[in-house]
């Protein structure tokens, strides 16, 4: 996870880095010096018989409003959750296990999304606008049962020999959205709108992590068939102050054996 953050930190620097101009490459080639958005323009005095310093005026420039707009570190806090339409009847990877032996504590399952960057493209008056970023979606899925993931092959299983007081499978994604975006408001800085579109998402982490009353704290890090890829249908509501999300994968986040499609809702810490 911290490599991650790293990388996303390097190439948002590197954004930065572009989105800067350098003004000093000509400056000593032309009397006309450009800084942001002033214009300075040098005078040689016209006294020939009097030593006096150069005249210089400044000029304020009003540029244009830029068809991109980029906003850095966005954070999404919510829940995850999964529509289960598992067959269980003779289900050789779940056996013996039902719909109720994959129930999730709701208020404890969450979803955090960090996005290094995200950006907005200009289409049509401020109005219509292209929405795209980059980031790590992270999914935290807590068991009321308890029920442990078996690796070689990969097998659920109903573990009552121990006390289990935490029970949760993590898959966390590198991913990235594109949407586009309806603004309402378009002169306002928290405006009203929406957004829809569909995300990408690439599965880099991905562990069962328990405490039990017998062994304490345990991670067990496997894919444990879990699809590599995600696609999921995304959306964002603008109201005002206060933006939701919300995404729903494409299918089963298993490859085979589970047939539990995830999808996650909550808040979004944004300055659009």
């Amino acid at each position: 996870m911290k490599q991650v953050i790293i990388l996303l930190a390097g190439i948002s620097m590197y954004f930065t880095g572009l989105a800067q101009t350098d003004s000093t490459g000509k400056e000593r080639e032309s009397d006309t010096i450009r800084v942001g958005g002033m214009i300075i323009i040098k005078k040689k005095s016209r006294d020939k018989d009097k030593e006096k310093e150069d005249e210089a005026k400044t000029y304020n420039r009003k540029s244009k409003n830029s068809r991109v707009s980029t906003n850095w570190w966005i954070v999404d806090l919510g829940f995850a959750n999964y529509d289960d339409k598992t067959n269980y009847t003779g289900n050789s990877f779940a056996p013996g296990l039902d719909k109720d032996d994959f129930k999730l504590r709701p208020g404890k399952s969450v979803n955090v999304n960090i996005w290094a960057f995200m950006q907005k493209l200009n289409i049509s008056h401020n109005v219509v606008n292209l929405k795209y970023g980059l980031g790590v979606e992270l999914n935290n899925y807590r068991y009321k049962a308890p029920i442990k993931f078996n690796t070689n092959p990969t097998q659920v299983v109903y573990d009552n020999t121990k006390n289990y007081s935490k029970n949760k499978l993590a898959a966390d994604y590198i991913t990235v959205p594109i949407m586009v975006n309806f603004n309402f408001t378009p002169h306002r800085k928290r405006g009203f709108g929406f957004s829809i579109g569909a995300s990408g998402g690439y599965l880099y982490s991905s562990r069962q992590k328990t405490i039990t009353n017998t062994d304490g704290k345990e991670k067990e890090r496997n894919d444990f068939d879990l699809r590599p890829w995600k696609l999921s249908y995304i959306g964002e509501l603008s109201l005002g102050p206060v933006k939701l999300y919300g995404s729903l994968a494409s299918q089963s986040m298993f490859e085979k054996g589970l047939d539990q499609t995830p999808y996650n809702f909550g808040l979004r810490l944004s300055n659009w």
